[in-house]
C-alpha cells in the first residue's frame, strides 16, 4: 500500500510535525525528518475537512498523521499510557495512515486557536467535553469535532486533537520499510 505525502504546497494546509523536533512529550525528536502521510482514503477525508474549514475561515494545522510501528514503539517506550496512547501490539490507527492529530488556525489572523490544551498535554484537561478549560476553547473543540466528524473522522474522546477513520482497524499496520525513506530517527 503506497501512502500519499502531505505537503503545504500540495495540500494547502499547515504542518507543525511535532515528533520530528524535540518540541513533544518525549522532549526528542521521533522522526528523522519532517514528512507527513496519509492513506488515500484519509488523504480524501482529509481534503473535505480542509475545505469545510476553509468555508469557516480556518485552516488545519496538522501535528502528525502517518505513524510508522517503529516510531509508535520510541512513544509507547517513553510513555506507556493505553489513555492517551495505542499499544503498539494492537496497532495505532497512525501507524495504519487513518490518524490525524490536529488544530485549526484562524486564516485572517493566522492565530492557532485556543483549545485549551497543548497538543499532547495527557491530562483530563484534553478531554472532549472537559468543562474546566474556558467557554471559547470548548467552543473552538466542538468546531473542530462538527469540521472533521463532517468529513467522515471519529475522535478519540481523550484527545481533543486526535482524529481517525471510523474503520481504523481494518487497515494494515505500516512501517519504515513502507516508505522509499524511513521516517523514525534511529
Amino acid at each position: 500500500m503506497s501512502l500519499v505525502e502531505i505537503t503545504e504546497a500540495s495540500h494547502n494546509v499547515n504542518l507543525d510535525l511535532k515528533y520530528a523536533t524535540a518540541d513533544n512529550f518525549t522532549g526528542k525528536p521521533v522522526y528523522a525528518r519532517a514528512a507527513c502521510y496519509l492513506h488515500p482514503e484519509a488523504e480524501k477525508c482529509m481534503i473535505l475537512a480542509r475545505e469545510l474549514a476553509a468555508i469557516q475561515g480556518y485552516r488545519l494545522h496538522i501535528f502528525d498523521a502517518f505513524r510508522p510501528s517503529e516510531a509508535q514503539w520510541k512513544l509507547w517506550h517513553h510513555t506507556p499510557d493505553p489513555d492517551f496512547l495505542a499499544d503498539p501490539r494492537r496497532g495505532s490507527p497512525h501507524s495504519r495512515g487513518v490518524a490525524l492529530d490536529l488544530t485549526l488556525i484562524d486564516s485572517a489572523t493566522g492565530k492557532v486557536l485556543d483549545m485549551g490544551t497543548g497538543f499532547d498535554a495527557f491530562t483530563p484537561l484534553s478531554h472532549h467535553g472537559n468543562t474546566e478549560i474556558s467557554a471559547a476553547a470548548q467552543k473552538n473543540r466542538m468546531l473542530l469535532m462538527g469540521l472533521m466528524t463532517t468529513a467522515g473522522w471519529d475522535f478519540y474522546r481523550n484527545e481533543w486533537w486526535h482524529y481517525q477513520l471510523f474503520d481504523a482497524r481494518d487497515f494494515a499496520v505500516l512501517g519504515d520499510a513502507d516508505l522509499s525513506e524511513p521516517l523514525t530517527a534511529p
